[in-house]
């Protein structure tokens, strides 16, 4: 839930830089499971999809800021998000290790905060 919040209200627009898989599809999970229940809520009050619409035109641009993310973190240009299976395969393979032309490696910098026993 924290990548979920995080792309929303600190990353809304940001194209550049490098997203970890982790990252890309718990948003991904996230945004299906809130995209469901507005839809039965909008069924159940009003008949028509009226709030799950206004969330998804909200949702569309971290959605796709993100996914040109991911892209960067394969060390990919971010318009192969148009290309319909490579995409999802770029989305399930490990990101580059180290920096690449797009960024420090997203892994890295949670590696570097982390704590190390016996150290």
């Amino acid at each position: 839930m924290n990548y979920y919040l995080q792309v929303l209200k600190d990353k809304y627009a940001q194209f550049t830089g490098r997203a970890r898989r982790a990252e890309y599809w718990y948003f991904f999970l996230f945004n299906i499971i809130v995209s469901m229940i507005l839809g039965f809520i909008d069924g159940a009050i009003f008949g028509r999809q009226i709030i799950s619409t206004i969330y998804s035109l909200a949702v569309i641009v971290p959605g796709i800021a993100l996914a040109i993310r991911r892209m960067h973190d394969v060390g990919k240009s971010g318009w192969f998000v148009l290309i319909p299976i490579y995409n999802l395969i770029l989305a399930c393979t490990e990101g580059d290790n180290g920096p690449n032309e797009y960024g420090p490696d997203p892994k890295g910098a949670v590696n570097e905060t982390a704590v190390t026993p016996f150290a």
